[in-house]
This record gives structure tokens, C-alpha cells and sequence, in this order.
């Protein structure tokens, strides 16, 4: 058969067609795509992606939600004027917002926002207490219509539960998720002890707070004017859920958990301060009718790679126990990195493999000294064709911390919070420190990418806030004002009250005190070695007993002082490590 010159130059302009078709769908160019900024607008990113700050320091936010027309949602986490919601829009398509809007009326004002998410031409905002929500219509970029109260929780200590948020998640069969976070760390008595830790080394059993909270409930999506009674109990045993997402690729719902703190403060004969900042593992769940991940009973060691008891129900870091009960997570993380969100990637502009994992945005521990704070990523956790988790993270998103070594974290210039999706496949994080937010983009072949690319990312885990600490070599020196506060409740705040004001009677003010901000020899002395006999104190005599703390470690009695020389109205320097071990030693022998 004879094809006609004509023909055969319409069949190559169809061939190059086809191909020219293949190369814009598998390769983004600029023509397609924004600009990105120098140097990623700060961002460490894999190989042909490339980022540009969307908006910078709209205020403290937190989570985000990109709408169809590329809108942008925000909550901000306190107000004073209850106009929490942030609305931002790109008028003049250059990737950068041009109109900010804050608005957002509602009833309880003032309290901390902990979620917004887009479902079905709603938008969603959540506080501690409430959900809310309105309709979008065509064009707006702040909503008109009437806002709605979707939820309300009626727990009387809501205010002082910060376990407890409202991230929602729906599903593909008319159901909306909420989770409620447990008030206590470990299920101690609330009343006795407060919600930090366990200073009797027990937990209540069996635990009160799973009846109400601990879990996720499961509510009907179209209905409004809620309450907890209306839902039923999907899920269990998890602390404190601050990110969730359904994802329609295994019609599964997700959620990450951040972990109980306190190890080695509260059982130093247990744990040492390196297990304490390496445990328990922070956590993404696949979470599934009926599952029950073991809070507070129960841990999951990433270390030992299962489930073992928790040291308030006889737990020793190794016992298993009746932990082989609960589920395991998909994946454990290192301890204290505070996942903040979840996102499964649904869009078509990053390479093939990142459709199988979920991102999760790290906001950064505050629990791991003596050891450097850590987290402060992005992470990209893999699955495999079959949809199972692969058991490794990498590093997607670095640089927030804008130093190489956390200290505290107020270190720290950024903290990974939110992750959402625009309708052209680009990623959106968001941070809570100043309200800055990204948009990451890929901008190379997807059908090229690989292992290579990612190298460069696989150096960024040898960063101090991102690699594992070296046991007993990479310690802080001076104590903590975080664990000082937690040891101080446990150890002082009996006699010296927690308001450090005192009985008025046998044991002294710590308030605007020379024996608190005064020599520091003689402070950690006292401490140390305990002492007897009448004092004076702001002009007053007092003749109590103060016991001996030598069973506490250095860092611990460093980190109380300078707790308590940064608290009460004082203000003094932090009391180092150093300075304690040499004064344990040369007081050696004295009880």
C-alpha cells in the first residue's frame, strides 16, 4: 500500500501532536507554572522541585485549605476579636496573594482555631469547642452566606484540654470524622496531679477518659447542630490527633498521633534522657472501625519496631504485656516531632511515586532535653503498590528551622503546620510562628524521577534537628524551663505550692527571692543536699525541713533552678549542667 506525501506529512503532524501532548503532561514548564523564588523562599526541596512563599507573616496560623479556584483558607490560632479565618487570593496570577481577608464572627471568640478543610462547596472551621461552616459561592472569596454551628462539644474542661482539636475528615459515604483528645497525658488523676505527667508512676485503671475522649467519632456529614452524643465511637486509645485525612485510594481514613511525654522525668530508673527523647514514637494510623491503638495502656517503640506497655501500668521499655492487644501504627516516627497534619496526594504535577505515601508536617518537639530539640520537616512516608507502607520516611521540605542546632524551640524561625493541595497538583505549607506560607511545585520530567533526585534530601537527616542525638555526647548545658516545670510540679510544688507563693507557714515563698535569684552555689546546695533550721525570706522567718535530691540527675535539679529562676517574678540566669555535677562532687559525702 502507498501512503501520498500529504498523508504522510499529516501523520507526522499527528505524531508530533501526540508527542508534544506527552511532553506537556509529563514535563511542567514555566510556561505553566509560577515562578519560584531565590533559593525556594528558603526551602530545601528534591531534585526539580522548586517553591515561592505565597503570602508571608499573615499572622500566627495553622492549618490551611487551597479551594478549586485556588483561594486560600487559613486559621489563626488565638484571636481577640473572634475573626479567625484568613482568606487570600492571587488577583493578578503570579502565584503571589494580593487580597487578604480576615474574617470569621463567631460565638466563641478568642479561642484557639484547630482546623479548616473544604467538603462539598462548604467551608469548615473548627475551634476546641465548635465547628462551624459555610456555604462558597461562585466568585467569593469571604463567604456571605449564614454560618452554620455543624458541632458543639459540650466536655466542661474543654478549656484546658489542648489535647483536644477538631481537624475533620469526611468520607465517600456521607460521614464526618472528629477526634477527641485525652486531657491527661497518661490518665493520671487530673485532680490530684494536674494534666502533666505521673508522679506516683500510675496511671488510672481502667482509664475514665476513654469513655468520652481518646478517639475519633463518626457523625453523619449532612446534619448540623451536634453534639458527641450524636456520633458513635469509631476508634480508640489515641492521645491527641491534630491531623487527619480520608484517603480514597484504600477509602481508609488517617491520622497522626503525638505521644505521651516525661520519661525520664517521671521514671528515671526507667528511662534515661536518651530513651525520654527518643520515646514513644510519634505516629501515622491507619485507622479503621473498631481499632484501638492502646492509649494509655500501651506505646509503640519505632526502636524495637511493636507495641510495649507503658511504665504507669508496670511497663519497663521492654514488657509487652497486654500492649499486643492494640494495633500497631502504619509507621512510627521519633519521638516528640509533634506531627501536625497528614496529606495523601491526589493531584498530577509531582512524579508517579508520591501518589503512593502521605506527607506529614512536622511542628517540631519540645520534650526531647538534654538533647536538641528536632522535627521541623516536611516528611514524605512511602507506600507500596499494594497500598502498605514501606516502613521508611524521607525528608521532603527542610530549612524551616533557619538554624542548624535547636536548643529551645523558640530556636526555630519556622514550624511546619499545614499541607493542602491546589487543583493544579501544587503543594501548599504552612507554618505557625509567623503565617508563612509555600507553594512547592515540580517542575522536571515525573517520568525521570528516581532515586537520584532524592540524594540530595537523604544528606539533610545528618542535621541536628533531624538525626538521631548520639547517646551522652550531644547534651544541652544548661537545664530547661519545659522539664523544670514538669519536675518542679512533681517534686516541689507540695510544699512550695505551684504557684511557688508557699504555705505561709513552714516553707517559703519562691517569689522575687534572693534564695531563689541570689547565689547560685548556695541554691543548688540546698537542692542537692536538702537542709534544716530557720531561714529568712523577704523579711519573714520560716523553719521547714527541705529535703535532699540527690536521686534527681543533673540535668534534672539544673533544669528545676532555672525554672524557678525564670518563674515567680524572678529573673535570673539558667543554672548549667556543669555547675550542678561539680557541685554533687565536691559535696560527695554529704546527706
Amino acid at each position: 500500500m502507498k501512503i501520498s506525501s500529504r498523508n504522510a506529512v499529516c501523520f507526522l503532524k499527528k505524531i508530533a501532536l501526540v508527542i508534544l501532548l506527552l511532553s506537556l503532561n509529563n514535563c511542567n514548564t514555566e510556561r505553566n507554572l509560577p515562578a519560584s523564588d531565590p533559593h525556594n523562599g528558603g526551602l530545601f526541596l528534591p531534585e526539580n522541585f522548586e517553591a515561592l512563599v505565597v503570602v508571608d507573616s499573615v499572622g500566627r496560623t495553622r492549618h490551611i485549605a487551597v479551594n478549586d479556584n485556588g483561594d486560600i483558607y487559613a486559621q489563626l490560632i488565638r484571636t481577640k476579636d473572634g475573626k479567625g479565618t484568613i482568606a487570600l487570593r492571587d488577583l493578578d496570577m503570579d502565584g503571589k496573594v494580593d487580597s487578604i481577608v480576615r474574617f470569621g464572627n463567631y460565638p466563641d471568640k478568642g479561642r484557639s482555631a484547630t482546623g479548616v478543610t473544604i467538603h462539598n462547596g462548604y467551608l469548615y472551621t473548627s475551634t476546641r469547642k465548635m465547628v462551624y461552616r459555610n456555604k462558597l459561592k461562585s466568585g467569593e472569596l469571604v463567604p456571605t452566606s449564614e454560618t452554620e454551628v455543624v458541632f458543639t462539644d459540650t466536655e466542661k474542661n474543654i478549656e484546658t484540654n489542648w489535647h483536644t482539636t477538631k481537624p475533620l475528615a469526611f468520607d465517600n459515604k456521607g460521614n464526618m470524622y472528629i477526634p477527641f483528645g485525652a486531657p491527661s497525658d497518661a490518665c493520671q488523676d487530673m485532680e490530684k496531679y494536674g494534666p502533666v505527667g505521673i508522679p506516683e508512676g500510675k496511671g488510672l485503671d481502667p482509664c475514665p477518659e476513654l469513655e468520652t475522649q481518646a478517639g475519633i467519632w463518626r457523625f453523619d456529614a449532612d446534619k448540623i447542630g451536634l453534639t458527641q452524643a450524636d456520633g458513635d465511637k469509631f476508634a480508640t486509645g489515641i492521645r491527641s490527633v491534630v491531623g487527619m485525612e480520608w484517603n480514597p485510594r484504600d477509602e481508609s481514613l488517617y491520622a497522626v498521633g503525638n505521644g505521651i511525654d516525661n520519661f525520664h522525668t517521671i521514671f528515671p530508673d526507667l528511662y534515661s534522657s536518651w530513651q525520654a527523647a527518643m520515646l514513644p514514637s510519634e505516629t501515622l494510623m491507619k485507622v479503621t472501625e473498631g481499632s484501638n491503638f492502646g492509649w494509655p495502656y500501651a506505646y509503640y517503640d519505632q526502636l524495637q519496631k511493636k507495641n510495649v506497655l507503658q511504665p504507669g501500668y508496670g511497663g519497663d521499655g521492654n514488657i509487652v504485656g497486654r500492649a499486643s492487644e492494640f494495633d500497631d501504627p502504619v509507621i512510627g516516627f521519633p519521638g516528640h516531632w509533634a506531627p501536625m497534619d497528614v496529606l495523601f496526594y491526589h493531584g498530577d504535577q509531582f512524579p508517579e511515586r508520591y501518589k503512593h505515601g502521605a506527607f506529614v508536617a512536622f511542628h517540631g518537639s519540645t520534650d526531647r532535653p538534654p538533647y536538641p530539640q528536632s522535627g521541623f520537616i516536611v516528611c514524605f512516608a512511602p507506600f507500596d503498590e499494594e497500598g502498605k507502607s514501606t516502613g521508611t520516611w524521607e525528608v521532603f521540605a527542610d530549612g524551616f528551622t533557619g538554624v542548624d542546632n535547636v536548643i529551645n524551640t523558640s530556636d526555630a524561625v519556622y514550624r511546619p503546620m499545614g499541607l493542602s493541595t491546589g487543583t493544579d497538583g501544587s503543594l501548599y505549607i504552612s507554618e505557625s510562628n509567623k503565617g508563612k506560607i509555600w507553594r512547592v511545585m515540580y517542575k522536571g520530567d515525573r517520568n525521570k524521577f528516581g532515586e537520584a533526585e532524592l540524594a540530595s534530601m537523604e544528606k539533610r537527616k545528618s542535621k541536628d534537628y533531624i538525626r538521631t542525638p548520639i547517646e551522652g555526647e550531644d547534651i544541652r548545658k544548661e537545664g530547661d524551663t519545659y522539664s523544670g516545670r514538669i519536675l518542679y510540679n512533681t517534686y516541689c510544688a507540695a510544699c512550695h505550692q505551684r504557684n511557688g507563693q508557699g504555705d505561709n507557714n513552714r516553707f517559703p515563698p519562691l517569689e522575687d527571692s534572693d534564695w531563689v535569684s541570689g547565689d547560685e552555689d548556695r541554691l543548688i546546695d540546698v537542692v542537692l543536699n536538702g537542709m534544716q533550721g530557720e531561714i529568712e525570706v523577704n523579711g519573714r522567718s520560716y523553719n521547714g525541713l527541705m529535703p535532699q535530691n540527690r536521686h534527681l540527675d543533673d540535668f534534672a535539679i539544673s533544669s528545676i533552678l532555672t525554672y524557678i529562676r525564670k518563674t515567680f517574678g524572678n529573673e535570673a540566669p539558667p543554672v548549667s549542667v556543669e555547675k550542678v555535677s561539680q557541685i554533687r562532687s565536691d559535696t560527695e559525702n554529704q546527706k
